[in-house]
């Protein structure tokens, strides 16, 4: 009889739950109480929609101005004067092209001038209202070299560059009030006519508020002297470097010291370095939102289980074991985080493409942030369940049927 009653009680064990059965319990329980599950959901979705775009409008960016450099090279070098110690301007030598050029890898060399003139929409305007416009000569090979282009009207020829006329910067053009070209300004004393009108140029953006005329003109009509302030070079990329070690020599020998030579380029690659620090700052406060986002869904689980507990006791009663329990709960949590990181993923891709259609760009989203999203979001799910499951577990049935 003891043998049999051995045997029957070896065969009689808590039968264990089938992952199916789990997920359908857990989301009953959710479904019970949708509108606290929606609210609960939203402090995840708004954790998570922060943090993937965050990513995708940094790597976005990130592509876009990588793009635009390739674009427009990463090989121009410049050169400019310096000031002397009493803080006025020095000047190139008038041969400080022909003295580049002669540098083995340089491909292209020009240059542009500081021309003293004032720039003003007309005659009547006072001569001491420039609108922060300056004049420069330049030579015509100077778009070829910065990969620049005119969005209105034509650039200096061979004949332009020994007339009165001028190509204005994007934003001189729109302080003048210059629309069109054919308009005229004021030099001085002297009206000259606008016969073109730059895009702005990304590399060189001083240029884009200068009045730009040819080197003869400026010496005929303005009194320029025909010494450059500022070369630009460009050479191929893997002799960049070794260009840029020469440059200040071959240019000024002896006083290599009274000029500059950069790369402007690198203030491209610096604005990366500084998108990438916000973008740390920025994922920083979604990870706030998310840590806040977990303390409501652990929340939501402890007045679940609260409310339950007569349901609790009843399973228990039943034949329910402690981790049934204990897993239906974290079950629960952990659906109720998967609904708010799937949605906060779908919400900050979505912003993502969004934005980045506005602004122009290829949008990216990388797939490592909407994992790393998701995963993030299953670990606040755990951490957030840990607690209500365990709390639900100890409840004894007696005690939890006889709750109010």
């Amino acid at each position: 009889m003891r043998a049999a009653t051995r045997s029957t009680r070896s065969r009689l064990r808590p039968a264990r739950l089938a992952p199916r059965d789990v997920l359908g319990l857990g989301a009953v329980g959710l479904r019970a109480r949708r509108a606290r599950v929606v609210l609960s959901a939203l402090g995840i979705a708004i954790g998570i929609a922060t943090m993937v775009a965050v990513v995708g409008l940094s790597q976005s960016s990130k592509a876009d101005l990588m793009a635009r450099l390739d674009r427009l090279g990463t090989n121009l070098l410049t050169v400019e004067a310096g000031e002397d110690p009493l803080g006025g301007g020095l000047k190139l030598p008038k041969s400080a092209v022909a003295m580049v050029e002669r540098i083995g890898p340089v491909q292209h060399a020009t240059a542009t001038g500081s021309v003293d003139a004032r720039i003003r929409r007309s005659d009547v305007v006072p001569q001491e209202r420039t609108a922060g416009v300056t004049a420069q000569a330049a030579r015509t090979d100077l778009l070829a070299a910065l990969n620049a282009r005119v969005a209105e009207g034509t650039w200096l020829d061979g004949a332009g560059e020994r007339l009165p006329v001028t190509v204005l910067g994007s934003v001189a053009a729109r302080r003048l009030g210059v629309t069109e070209p054919g308009e005229k300004i004021m030099m001085d004393d002297r009206y000259v006519v606008v016969i073109g009108v730059l895009a702005p140029v990304e590399l060189v953006p001083t240029l884009d508020r200068v009045a730009l005329i040819g080197f003869p003109a400026a010496q005929k009509y303005f009194r320029f002297d025909g010494r450059p302030s500022m070369v630009f070079e460009r050479s191929p990329d893997a002799a960049v470097e070794d260009v840029r070690a020469v440059l200040a020599r071959t240019v000024s020998p002896g006083a290599e010291g009274s000029v500059k030579v950069s790369r402007p380029s690198d203030a491209l690659a610096a604005k990366a370095a500084t998108d990438k620090g916000l973008t740390t700052l920025m994922l920083g406060l979604g990870a706030v939102a998310l840590l806040v986002g977990g303390v409501g869904v652990a929340n939501t689980m402890v007045v679940s289980v609260l409310e339950r507990r007569q349901e609790i006791g009843l399973r228990r009663a039943i034949g329910a074991t402690r981790n049934a329990v204990r897993l239906q709960f974290l079950t629960e949590s952990l659906l109720l985080s998967a609904l708010g990181g799937a949605t906060g993923a779908a919400l900050g891709a979505a912003a993502t493409f969004g934005f980045a259609l506005v602004q122009g760009w290829t949008a990216v989203v990388p797939p490592w942030s909407v994992a790393a999203g998701f995963g993030a979001t299953l670990l606040i799910g755990v951490l957030a369940g840990l607690y209500p499951a365990a709390r639900a577990a100890r409840l004894h049935p007696t005690v939890a049927l006889n709750a109010t």
